[in-house]
């Protein structure tokens, strides 16, 4: 992972849950076995009312001093909540199911 960015994300159930915005490095591919391992990761060393339920691999607007832009993310998200679409690259820890617990 290169940078990340953290925001709420609209929820039908929780009002709202983290989501990462992610870009990765170079050598890294965005797909389902990378946001996997993330996931794991994210389960290893934080606790459970601080861990990232969605997470996306795209890139984050940023201002001209390169900060990035959280009102940008946050307003795409309530956009797509209202439109009841997904990110391209959008993976929910609910889609894996070997991240349940047993």
């Amino acid at each position: 992972m290169a940078e990340a960015a953290v925001v709420p994300a609209p929820d039908a159930i929780r009002l709202a849950v983290p989501k990462a915005y992610v870009i990765l490095t170079a050598n890294s591919i965005p797909d389902r076995t990378t946001a996997l391992s993330i996931f794991l990761h994210l389960r290893e060393t934080l606790a459970p009312f601080k861990r990232v339920r969605r997470l996306e691999f795209a890139d984050l607007p940023k201002t001209i001093s390169g900060k990035i832009r959280r009102v940008e993310l946050r307003q795409q998200e309530e956009l797509r909540a209202k439109q009841g679409q997904r990110g391209a690259q959008e993976f929910r820890e609910e889609d894996f199911p070997e991240l349940a617990v047993r």
